[in-house]
């Protein structure tokens, strides 16, 4: 019991000094980390993928987030007209086309 208490009444530390430092530095080191190796590529990411489907034009061929393959007929402001077959048209948002098949068949 003596052991105890001596070990709770023990001094904590000097207050001032590279101690208080060192806490700050680690955190500014983490996210440094965290903004190099995941939030900067995912924002990069993001980017191409709006200035993919800015450029995107009538006759793409493209594939849906569903796995559909089609050629763009129409392109509005929030939706694509996409031809799956001959006289099959499907209206999709147009946030859910993500690649053209030349880029799949480019990997």
């Amino acid at each position: 019991m003596n052991t105890l208490a001596l070990i709770l009444q023990a001094p904590a530390g000097q207050p001032g000094g590279m101690a208080n430092y060192s806490g700050i530095i680690m955190i500014v080191l983490l996210f440094v980390v965290f903004y190099f190796f995941m939030i900067r590529p995912q924002s990069k990411r993001q980017k191409e993928i709006k200035n993919f489907r800015a450029a995107m034009k009538v006759g793409d061929k493209v594939i849906t987030s569903g796995g559909i393959y089609g050629r763009i007929k129409e392109i509005s402001d929030d939706t694509i007209l996409l031809e799956v077959d001959e006289n099959v048209r499907i209206r999709v948002d147009k946030n859910s086309v993500f690649a053209t098949v030349a880029d799949t068949q480019q990997k």
